[in-house]
């Protein structure tokens, strides 16, 4: 049976890449029906979207013919799903104080159905405090996000601001439509998930940072895997170019300190997953300015330790996760080095990447890991996409809490 997509279409100009959107969608088995706002129809035309979709599209509240068969109300609760993309500040300013003075805003407010919105707008208007506290109302309420994405905007600055790929949203349509993400489903329902992904980055000078190679794909589809299961899941990233998973809470972070102090404030959970590669150490002193290249030796770096993130909430007696899992990205002598790694991080389980030379771990698309236990048990996951190997994961660790 196809699903049925109510698709709202903001005023930006990415609203172009709804066209797209519709057309793909339509070849993964998706339905169509279009709700164009004014500002939308200055980008895309409301006979493009019936010609890819193949059905009516709606624009007017106060249409004499549809809301003599109430139109918002069917759009509303006909669809499996309601998408808002793009997503613009003022809409979601709407949608967060329950406005509703157009057709859009009034599909909105008067559905019962899951909301997946792809925000697109200005970087400095995302980062604005009232779009992040309407972000946060929304999230509270139970609406899913996908995006924004980071890169060059339409208006010529750069930042998070851009409307996630049709593809992206896409993936996020699936997997809202499975139903395991809902509130109330899944075998996690009720329960708490926190996930740290991708590098940190430590700071030398205002130009400089020491780093590693970690791309986040696996922490981000461990985010995205707990959803799916039903938790509600925080995901503190560090600096990567990954789209948000959908219906989850994302927090942005960039040094080891900064991750800690976020983790910090998550908890508690029931599941904690430590898949970031956390900088062991960091320079002892930042430079207030750029260091010069002289015709002198090379500056000595002094280095000081990073906190132990997965250590210290293992070991912790009040507000421990009764599961937690570490990753240990190892190139040699793989099983000793996790084994010793696991006793002393105190954690319930350990994910133990083969990362030596040859291998595609860091930024592939798959991955392999052996999983170890503190009971003395291990589990070898062969090579699959990074996203299977996450729900394997996570119906282990799942496992253990139940």
């Amino acid at each position: 049976m196809q699903a049925k997509i109510t698709l709202i279409i903001g005023g930006g100009i990415a609203a172009y890449k709804c066209l797209d959107l519709v057309r793909r969608g339509r070849e993964r088995g998706m339905s169509f029906v279009c709700v164009l706002t004014a500002g939308g129809a200055e980008f895309v035309t409301p006979l493009s979207l019936a010609a890819l979709s193949e059905r009516k599209v709606f624009q007017d509240l106060f249409s004499l013919t549809d809301e003599a068969e109430m139109g918002h109300i069917r759009l509303s609760r006909e669809a499996d799903l309601l998408v808002v993309a793009p997503a613009t500040a003022d809409l979601m300013a709407k949608m967060a104080h329950g406005h509703a003075d157009d057709l859009a805003s009034t599909v909105l407010l008067a559905t019962d159905k899951p909301v997946l919105i792809a925000p697109a707008m200005n970087p400095m208007m995302w980062r604005h405090a009232a779009t992040q506290r309407n972000v946060q109302r929304l999230r509270d309420d139970g609406i899913a996000f996908v995006g924004p994405e980071a890169g060059d905007m339409a208006c010529g600055e750069i930042g998070s601001g851009r409307m996630a790929e049709p593809a992206h949203i896409l993936d996020a349509i699936e997997a809202r439509l499975r139903g395991a993400g809902a509130r109330g489903t899944g075998p996690l329902a009720g329960r708490r998930a926190l996930v740290t992904s991708g590098p940190t980055h430590e700071p030398l000078d205002p130009v400089r940072y020491l780093a590693n190679r970690s791309s986040g794909r696996q922490g981000h589809a461990l985010a995205r895997a707990l959803q799916e299961a039903g938790a509600e899941v925080t995901l503190i990233s560090g600096p990567v170019s990954l789209p948000d998973p959908a219906g989850v809470h994302v927090v942005r972070v960039q040094s080891a300190r900064e991750m800690a102090a976020a983790v910090e404030r998550a908890l508690p959970v029931d599941i904690a997953i430590f898949a970031a590669a956390v900088a062991d150490w960091r320079p002892a002193h930042e430079a207030g300015q750029k260091l010069k290249k002289s015709s002198e030796a090379p500056p000595a770096i002094e280095m000081t330790e990073n906190p132990d993130i997965l250590a210290t909430v293992a070991g912790r007696h009040e507000l421990r996760p009764p599961v937690v899992v570490g990753f240990a990205a190892e190139t040699e002598k793989i099983l000793a080095h996790g084994r010793a790694k696991l006793a002393r991080k105190g954690c319930d389980l350990i994910c133990i990447n083969d990362v030596g030379s040859g291998k595609d771990v860091f930024g592939g698309a798959r991955n392999a890991v052996t999983i170890l236990d503190r009971e003395g048990t291990s589990r070898v996951l062969p090579e699959m996409d990074k996203l299977d190997l996450a729900r394997e994961i996570v119906a282990i660790a799942a496992g253990r809490l139940s």
